[in-house]
């Protein structure tokens, strides 16, 4: 599953600012962006830019930009200012569907010469190195491991901070394919519409079941994650299913659940080539703010071996 945390650096320029108080040009800026944003008045907001921002940002490249933003996140709902980050003046900024700090510098002219949108990380958010929640593989029979692991080239997750322990699984035959004869359709990958599982008890925080499943090979950036559940375990542990098929998820949110219990049916919906599961561990919900947790199974077989309290790794066959 391709990461999807948006983080843009649209341009920079020197513009010292002293002190931790916010400055009232800063906010009167920051409030009509804010305004200018929650209205789809674009234009505006490269108007405010300096000359050095719209050259480096043309106006067709600032509405891609903050339509993208939008499209994904929705609206401002709240912004409280942090702090001065260099040139910048960082806000807490609440969206409809995401928490990031947007960071506004301004030139003597008051014109925004500086653009950035991150994560926001709280600073008192929970850290858990691994699992201490005991977990099952969440499906039946034999998946193969495609990415997972510490390193870039055992799993491409690892550049992103909430996914860096993530796996993708997927079924493979005997000659290790993961789909039987040509697999131009969904139904000729051998994992899509297998059965998901609880890998233990815990309740459902989230669920989004309404992203169609994608032909193969074609992905959907839309909403990166496709159909998804997370699960809060009795350790405040978020455990993170991604790609389920089309309207297949059978729990709900606030539900209690235990461990083995049905959750849904793996697809091919998000930014996914080809039917498979993404799951990963995170320590909060959000996985715009989460730091990724490393993840063991109790007791589980890799390559017809017996293994205790393992993570596995790239190219390794799991079952329970």
């Amino acid at each position: 599953m391709k990461k999807y945390v948006i983080a843009i650096l649209l341009i920079g320029f020197v513009n010292f600012v002293f002190g931790q108080t916010e400055r009232i040009s800063n906010k009167n800026v920051a409030d009509s962006f804010e305004a200018n944003y929650n209205s789809d008045n674009f234009e505006e907001i490269f108007l405010s830019f300096s000359p050095e921002m719209q050259n480096a940002l043309p106006l067709d490249k600032t509405k891609e930009f903050l339509i993208g933003l939008k499209t994904q996140v929705g609206k401002i709902t709240k912004r409280q200012f942090v702090k001065y980050e260099q040139t910048y003046a960082s806000y807490k900024t609440n969206f409809e569907r995401a928490l990031f700090a947007v960071n506004i510098s301004v030139d003597n002219n008051d014109k925004i010469n500086g653009l950035f949108v991150k994560p926001f990380k709280e600073s008192n958010l929970p850290k858990i190195v691994r699992n201490s929640s005991k977990l099952i593989l969440p499906f039946k029979d034999q998946w193969t491991v495609i990415w997972g692991g510490d390193t870039k080239d055992l799993n491409y997750h690892v550049e992103s901070e909430a996914q860096k322990n993530a796996f993708d699984f997927v079924i493979t035959d005997s000659i290790g394919k993961s789909y039987k004869t040509d697999g131009k359709t969904n139904e000729d990958y051998y994992a899509f519409g297998k059965e998901l599982f609880a890998p233990c008890d815990g309740e459902i925080v989230l669920v989004v079941d309404g992203v169609k499943d994608n032909v193969p090979g074609v992905l959907n950036p839309v909403y990166v994650p496709g159909n998804t559940v997370i699960i809060k375990t009795e350790n405040n542990e978020f455990l993170f299913f991604a790609h389920f098929k089309h309207h297949s998820i059978i729990v709900k949110e606030g539900q209690k659940i235990k461990q083995g219990q049905l959750l849904g049916l793996c697809g091919n919906s998000g930014n996914s080539s080809e039917a498979h599961l993404h799951f990963h561990i995170q320590n909060v919900e959000d996985m715009n703010t989460a730091t990724g947790v490393k993840c063991y199974f109790d007791k589980i077989q890799v390559d017809g071996q017996t293994k205790m309290d393992y993570s596995p790794i790239q190219h390794e066959r799991i079952s329970n």
